[in-house]
């Protein structure tokens, strides 16, 4: 077992659009589907697993391309270390000030190291100034214990 982190910032209207975040129904519409269900369907099935987006089930960072993974461990403290730099990069720019707190981002990194130590994901997001949406996930992998079926990236 081991450990991909993810990370991604962007316009929080971009993160919005949640269409690209999630996988495409596993049926296409049926025949006879209006031709813009089936084009848009057609764009999300060829979209959704390239695009850098968040996906909204955490596993999903796994189908993406290997060039999104930030960087592997094999002990889960390591990759909660890197979520607690990365907290601490990006702290100063949360929109809400209890977010902020280290004693709170400290809880944070140590509840993500007990949850990978179980097989669990972890993810976070945050709201930035501009405003601007900040994705933090770390996902276990090989097999990942909620889509055992998908494959790692990577390795």
């Amino acid at each position: 077992m081991h450990h991909h982190g993810y990370l991604w910032t962007g316009p929080k209207e971009r993160f919005d659009h949640e269409a690209l975040r999630r996988p495409p129904h596993p049926e296409p519409p049926p025949a006879g589907s209006r031709p813009e269900l089936i084009q848009r369907y057609r764009e999300v099935a060829a979209e959704f697993p390239t695009v850098d987006l968040p996906p909204l089930e955490t596993a999903y960072w796994l189908i993406k391309p290997p060039s999104l993974v930030r960087a592997t461990w094999d002990e889960a403290k390591e990759a909660a270390s890197w979520l607690g730099e990365q907290l601490a990069e990006y702290a100063p720019r949360f929109t809400s000030e209890a977010q902020r707190d280290t004693t709170r981002l400290a809880r944070l990194v140590n509840s993500a190291a007990e949850r990978l130590e179980s097989g669990a994901d972890v993810s976070f997001g945050f709201y930035l100034e501009r405003p601007a949406y900040l994705s933090l996930a770390l996902v276990t992998c090989s097999p990942n214990r909620s889509k055992p079926d998908l494959l790692c990236p990577v390795r």
